[in-house]
Parts: structure tokens; C-alpha cells; sequence
């Protein structure tokens, strides 16, 4: 009897060391991204397509921009794949990565009720957004410190519209990502910010509709950044390059490229060449 629980306590310490050795030669990087990336199912798309190129596994953490890049100042993340370049540029600017690399892009949108009560519709989305505060229309924001919620700062300030002033109860602010704030708007039947990408895989849509495209301003641009390994020597840094090399390729530019969703394209390569 002894030398069978011997024997069996032989076994399970040698499938514990195989597994602990497994885990520890598993290649993995991982990623601080946005809500969008995640909840437009690109990742889902691309990133299979990358581990089976590289042999390296990606673990995507998606937050909004804002906290992603809080994320990787302490170091948590090997790379971040974000899409505010004025909060890029100053994260750069500060050590806390090592370049920025444009990737893709595609557009906000404003989302809103088909029937218009704000009549904000047509490709001007200053205007359409001063139309929605003097009609007190309800608007959903996500509050989030996110890419978009910063894109929807920066537009109401240009629309001369000052929130701290004007916010009241026809502005909600959620704190949450795209998707669950998209929820949120289509269950009050508000007008929203939305990332085009995101938009286009909902299905939640409720009554809401496509108001405002178009306008130059809502472009949305995606960069990627390597943490910097200088600042967090466990940084993992050849599988960080190798990931952006590969989003900079032509494998990859060409698999941003393919990804759609009812024969729509959520996003388009940013690599000039």
C-alpha cells in the first residue's frame, strides 16, 4: 500500500513539474487595448492568424485608452494598441513607450434615435451635437476616459459647448465601453458616439440609426506602441516587436484589411508604403 501512494505520489509530482515546465515555455505577450479592438471582434480575427504565424499567444486586456495606457505606465502590459494619438504622443513623450506606429484607422459615427428629434443629422458633427444640447435631447457618453469618450470631449468643446456648465439629466454618463454603453442608448433611445468598428457588430441597435459620417474630424486612427522596456525590464521585448512587425506587414495590413461583418469593412490598413 505504501508503495503504491509512493508511486502515485511520483506521478502527480511529474505531471505537476511537465505542466509547470509547459506554462513556463508558453510564449505569450500581453496587450492593453480598447473596448472597440476587442468588442468589434477584430482581435478574434487577427490574433489566431498571429500565433499561428509566430508561435506567440496574445492576452488582450480591453479598457478604455485612458486606462489602457495607465496599464502600461505600471508596466502590466508588453504593448498598447489604442487609438487617441494626443494621449499616445504624451505617453511617449513621458518614456513610457518606445514609438508609436500608425496601424489602421476608421470613423466615429453619431448614433441616434431614426425619428431625429434633435434634427442633429448631416455631416457636420459640431452642429449636430449644439442641436442636441439646445433640445435638451438625451445623449449617452461613455465616461470612461476612453479614445472615443476623449474624441466626444474634444467635439463639444470645438461646438462651443461647455458640459461642466451644461450638463444636466439629458446627459448620462456611464463609464462603460462601447458596447454596453450602445446598450444604454438604445434602451433610452439617446444619441451616442460611437467607433464605426463597434457600431457595425452590435446588434442591439433598438430604434437607434447611423446620423452623422462623413465629417473629416470624426477620422479615428488605431497606433500601436511597445512599452518601454528600458523603464520595465521585464517588458517582453522581441515577441512586442514581433507583434507590431507583424500588424505592420503585409500579413497583417492585409488581415485588418479582410475583417468585415455583413460585407462591411470596420477597418483599413494605416501603413504607408
Amino acid at each position: 500500500m505504501t508503495s503504491r501512494r509512493s508511486l502515485l505520489a511520483a506521478c502527480c509530482t511529474s505531471l505537476l513539474l511537465l505542466a509547470t515546465s509547459a506554462m513556463a515555455q508558453e510564449r505569450f505577450i500581453t496587450v492593453a487595448s480598447t473596448t472597440s479592438t476587442e468588442q468589434s471582434g477584430l482581435f478574434g480575427h487577427l490574433l489566431p492568424a498571429f500565433s499561428k504565424a509566430s508561435g506567440i499567444k496574445v492576452r488582450v486586456v480591453a479598457l478604455g485608452t485612458g486606462q489602457a495606457l495607465d496599464m502600461a505606465r505600471r508596466g502590466d502590459a508588453d504593448v498598447v494598441f489604442v487609438h487617441d494619438q494626443a494621449a499616445e504622443e504624451k505617453f511617449i513623450a513621458a518614456g513610457h513607450g518606445v514609438s508609436r506606429q500608425g496601424v489602421m484607422y476608421n470613423d466615429f459615427v453619431l448614433i441616434g434615435p431614426r425619428l431625429d428629434p434633435a434634427r442633429a443629422s448631416g455631416k457636420d458633427i459640431l452642429e449636430g451635437l449644439r442641436r442636441i444640447e439646445t433640445t435638451r435631447a438625451p445623449f449617452v457618453s461613455r465616461g470612461d476616459k476612453s479614445g472615443t469618450h476623449a474624441a466626444e470631449q474634444r467635439y463639444w468643446k470645438a461646438a462651443g459647448v461647455d458640459l461642466d456648465a451644461k450638463k444636466g439629466p439629458w446627459y448620462r454618463d456611464t463609464g462603460s465601453g462601447m458596447g454596453p454603453a450602445l446598450n444604454t442608448a438604445a434602451s433610452m433611445n439617446a444619441y451616442i458616439l460611437a467607433d464605426r468598428g463597434t457600431w457595425l457588430a452590435f446588434r442591439n441597435r433598438g430604434d437607434l440609426s447611423v446620423l452623422i459620417e462623413g465629417d473629416q474630424r470624426l477620422f479615428n486612427p488605431y497606433g500601436v506602441i511597445l512599452v518601454n522596456p528600458v523603464r520595465h525590464p521585464h517588458v517582453k521585448q522581441a515577441d512586442g516587436l514581433a507583434f507590431i512587425d507583424w500588424l505592420l506587414a503585409p500579413a497583417g495590413q492585409q488581415s485588418i484589411a479582410g475583417y468585415r461583418i455583413h460585407d462591411a469593412q470596420l477597418f483599413f490598413p494605416d501603413v504607408q508604403r
